[in-house]
């Protein structure tokens, strides 16, 4: 009967669930391990999508019910300023400062892609891609 419960319970906060994608944002960047990487930089692609619930924002038309992604797109501006040697340190920022400074996201991935890399051979680009969800995060 408990678990008749949850799983109604959980349908029920899935159905308000919906996702806000930023996408393809470029920016020039100085990340990498070689000391050319941080001096010239590199050009670079950032995909973002979250889930949060929706709904209460869709009835109320309002700014200040949702996940603003204007927002969104500034915390990706500022941690790409920002030179590390790993995209995987980048992208861990980038979910941080998401999860730290909007309640509303319960869960997000971040894929940060150097187009062009250096890497000796013909290569468009190079991705990692990192979720996490707000029950897994920890300041």
């Amino acid at each position: 009967m408990k678990y008749i419960l949850f799983l109604g319970i959980f349908a029920e906060i899935l159905r308000k669930m919906g996702k806000i994608k930023v996408e393809n944002i470029r920016v020039h960047a100085n990340h990498g391990c070689l000391k050319e990487e941080t001096a010239i930089g590199s050009d670079y692609r950032v995909d973002l999508e979250i889930t949060a619930n929706l709904q209460h924002s869709a009835k109320t038309d309002q700014l200040k019910d949702t996940v603003d992604y204007v927002f969104l797109n500034r915390i990706i501006l500022e941690e790409m300023k920002t030179p590390s040697a790993l995209l995987e340190h980048v992208a861990r920022r980038i979910l941080n400062r998401i999860f730290t400074e909007d309640q509303m996201v319960k869960k997000a991935t971040v894929s940060v892609s150097k187009i062009n890399p250096p890497i000796g051979g013909d290569v468009e680009q190079v991705t990692i891609v990192m979720s996490d969800k707000r029950k897994n995060f920890k300041k």
